[in-house]
């Protein structure tokens, strides 16, 4: 795919965006991050050289740490499964980590941003499917989670982040944004004041039109719909 075609994917997304963000009924901002995965670093210039995205996210942090100086103007997220020894990699660049799920991570967070003398802004994982394959906690889980990162001083948590099951039935895709979005409405009048949770990170490709019309979304990932397959070459990897 050339470059041109996807700065016209972009435009078309963030059309797309606004018109579903209308059928909802809401004025409030959508960001859309452009997931980067196996995407070349040269499109990473283009994409910061020509300001067609804000934001951009990364499953890995070897690809994040590969590509991190050809955008620094760019908005770095790290929106994939984050290991514990990978976290002082990317704990003073990413602007916003997706996916804390569990304990040992929170600890690690937090020990590397104090080292770094930050506040590293985190959104909770929740399994919303229930898939083995998929990170996340259970629902019934997100309370415990929150408790336990109270006292975490280098985290500060921002909302909560899914990956919605792959479902052919649209209707009860549609009543799963809908869950998750009372899900988050309850964790935000639950969280301390000394969080700020003001994000919810849910739909990709398929469905992203649909996470801001019933899930509320406050921020999309999307990948293929904007650079198309992951396998083709755009340049120097």
């Amino acid at each position: 795919m050339e470059f041109e075609q996807i700065k016209d994917n972009i435009s078309k997304c963030l059309t797309l965006i606004e018109e579903a963000k209308i059928r909802a009924g809401r004025k409030d901002a959508v960001t859309l991050i452009g997931a980067t995965k196996m995407q070349s670093r040269e499109l990473i210039s283009f994409i910061a050289d020509n300001k067609l995205l804000t934001d951009v996210g990364e499953n890995r942090v070897q690809e994040f740490v590969d590509k991190y100086d050809f955008g620094k103007r760019l908005k770095w997220h790290i929106i994939g499964q984050l290991q514990t020894n990978k976290v002082k990699y990317i704990i003073d660049k990413a602007v916003l980590i997706h996916s804390l799920d569990r304990e040992s991570l929170a600890d690690e967070i937090d020990k590397q941003a104090k080292k770094h003398n930050i506040v590293a802004d985190c959104l909770i994982e929740v399994n919303m499917g229930s898939e083995i394959s998929k990170g996340g906690i259970a629902p019934q889980q997100l309370d415990e989670l929150l408790a336990y990162v109270e006292d975490k001083d280098g985290i500060r948590l921002r909302g909560l982040m899914t990956v919605m099951p792959n479902l052919e039935d649209k209707e009860a895709l549609k009543d799963l944004y809908k869950s998750f979005n009372e899900l988050y409405e309850t964790f935000k009048s639950t969280a301390s004041d000394r969080h700020q949770i003001d994000t919810l990170s849910c739909g990709m490709t398929n469905d992203y039109e649909m996470a801001i019309e019933y899930g509320g979304s406050t921020m999309v990932r999307l990948g293929r719909v904007l650079f198309g397959e992951r396998n083709y070459n755009l340049g120097d990897k």
